[in-house]
């Protein structure tokens, strides 16, 4: 994603929890990474909803360069 800051190199691994929503950072300038705090007001940037479908770990991306929007996808080892 263009113009969106890194706001780390590696991925966030969150336990979610089936059925609730999280809103990811697309900015990269949210102080609660991996997830919003609303510091994208003004940027042209929106959170990206995630709605977990079971209760597991996943990895949404830190770099905010990943093509797979929230997920990690290796993008990271890239930059």
């Amino acid at each position: 994603m263009s113009g969106a800051e890194i706001a780390s190199r590696t991925p966030f691994a969150v336990d979610v929890e089936a059925g609730t929503d999280y809103w990811w950072c697309a900015c990269g300038k949210s102080k609660s990474q991996p997830f919003c705090d609303g510091s994208h007001k003004g940027s042209g940037f929106a959170p990206i909803q995630y709605t977990a479908a079971k209760s597991e770990k996943v990895w949404f991306c830190g770099c905010k360069h990943t093509s797979h929007q929230p997920m990690c996808d290796g993008s990271h080892s890239r930059l």
